[in-house]
């Protein structure tokens, strides 16, 4: 049975476009609604979590989920991968080699931050490489003519860096961009180890070109900002680390 945005506590962007802000640690995951398909965006922190942004995105649909796009290989966004079962699911290059060689430092992080040790290495048990891996930009047909783009825009917040925008034809207003953790809006971005700081305004200016000045920018966590939110963070983020 479908659902609307509001009942299932999603917001939603545009026609057949939200998303919605899960507890814990306030990841945003997103859906995008084609003909016939359905593509999330991140999965959630852990496999019970992604069931269950599965079984919410396949009731605002009304149909499986046939896409999902990980923005970067951190465990509050990728733990629930394997939860979206048949979809094909896409990543940047080199995402294929963090799942692979890198579990047990995912493992350890998850539960650093507070995820409980039998989730993480549940979650770490099921991870599965995304079978679709996106050096520069790859277009999604969703069917009836409507399209999302996923750029890889990275390095910047991770090596592994992936945005998804929504062009506005699709949308029927302003283009919408997925900026995973590139763009935090509730406080300020974080620079673990993994993160690449002298690129990541270059991956900034990258973001506000592929959506330009009208688009809403979705963060990883946070509210929906605009471009001048997403410039004030480049300008920010370049003094931070000395970059220009």
């Amino acid at each position: 049975m479908t659902a609307t945005w509001e009942e299932l506590g999603w917001e939603r962007l545009a026609a057949g476009v939200g998303r919605c802000r899960l507890p814990g640690w306030d990841c945003t995951v997103g859906l995008v609604l084609g003909e016939g398909t359905a593509l999330v965006v991140d999965s959630g922190s852990s496999l019970a979590e992604g069931a269950r942004v599965r079984e919410q995105a396949q009731r605002l649909a009304g149909r499986r989920v046939t896409h999902l796009a990980l923005t970067h290989p951190h465990f509050d966004h990728v733990f629930g991968a394997a939860a979206f079962a048949g979809a094909e699911v896409y990543g940047a290059v080199g995402l294929d080699a963090v799942f692979a060689y890198e579990r047990e430092e995912m493992r350890l992080d998850a539960i650093r931050n507070g995820l409980p040790a039998a989730d993480a290495e549940e979650a770490v048990d099921a991870l599965a490489p995304p079978r679709h891996l996106v050096s520069g930009e790859w277009t999604l047909d969703l069917g009836d003519g409507r399209q999302a783009l996923l750029a890889n825009v990275g390095p910047g917040h991770t090596a592994h860096d992936l945005a998804v925008l929504v062009p506005g034809s699709v949308s029927g207003g302003p283009e919408i961009v997925f900026c995973g953790d590139l763009v935090e809006e509730s406080g300020a971005p974080q620079a673990g180890p993994d993160a690449v700081p002298s690129r990541w305004p270059d991956a900034l200016d990258r973001l506000l070109a592929l959506g330009g000045e009208d688009a809403q920018y979705v963060p990883g966590h946070g509210a929906v900002v605009d471009a001048a939110f997403v410039r004030r963070q480049r300008d920010e983020l370049a003094a931070r680390f000395g970059v220009s």
